[in-house]
C-alpha cells in the first residue's frame, strides 16, 4: 500500500479527472442537502470550464497528485497569497481511496510545498457539511481564522502557521 504524492500541471488528463470529480462530489452534497438535487449536467461542464486551475502552477502556486498504489486518488492545491499565505484548495481523495491514511499525507504534502514556495502559513475556506474535512484540519492542527473572502459556500476559515 504505497501513496505517491507529485507535482502535476492542472491541465493534464489526470488532474483534469481529479477536478471533475471534486467538483462533481462537492457540488452534489451541497445540492442534495439544500434543494434535493444533483448537480446539472450543463452547470458541470460551465464550472469545470471556468475554473482550469491555471492558477496552481509556478512560481505562484502548485497542484498535487496523490497516487495509491499507482493510480490517481486525489488532489489539493496551493496558491501564494500577497499576505506570505497559501491558500490550500481543491484537496479531494476519490472516495474508495479514503481511510488510508492519504488525505494526511496530501495535506502534509502541501504544507511542505508551501514553505518551499515561501509561505509563512497555510489558510483554506471550507463548507460546514464537507464533515470529514473539518475533522482532518483539525487533526492536522488548523484553527478558525478570520474570513480572508466573501464566498458564499465558506462556513470555516482555517488557518496554521508553518
Amino acid at each position: 500500500m504505497t501513496w505517491t504524492i507529485t507535482p502535476e500541471h492542472p491541465g493534464t488528463p489526470t488532474a483534469a479527472a481529479l477536478w471533475r470529480a471534486y467538483y462533481t462530489e462537492v457540488s452534489d452534497r451541497y445540492y442534495l442537502l439544500h434543494e434535493n438535487r444533483r448537480t446539472d449536467p450543463a452547470e458541470l461542464e460551465r464550472e469545470v470550464a471556468r475554473h482550469t486551475g491555471g492558477e496552481l502552477t509556478p512560481p505562484t502556486g502548485l497542484l498535487l497528485v496523490a497516487r495509491y498504489e499507482g493510480q490517481p486518488a486525489g488532489t489539493a492545491g496551493l496558491r501564494l497569497r500577497p499576505d506570505g499565505s497559501a491558500e490550500l484548495t481543491r484537496v479531494y481523495l476519490h472516495r474508495d481511496m479514503r481511510g488510508k491514511g492519504g488525505a494526511a499525507r496530501l495535506v502534509e504534502a502541501a504544507e511542505s510545498a508551501a514553505r518551499t514556495l515561501g509561505a509563512t502559513r497555510v489558510i483554506l475556506e471550507t463548507r460546514k457539511d464537507l464533515t470529514e474535512a473539518l475533522t482532518l484540519y483539525a487533526r492536522l492542527g488548523y484553527e478558525e481564522i478570520e474570513p480572508y473572502s466573501d464566498d458564499i459556500y465558506a462556513d470555516h476559515t482555517l488557518g496554521k502557521a508553518l
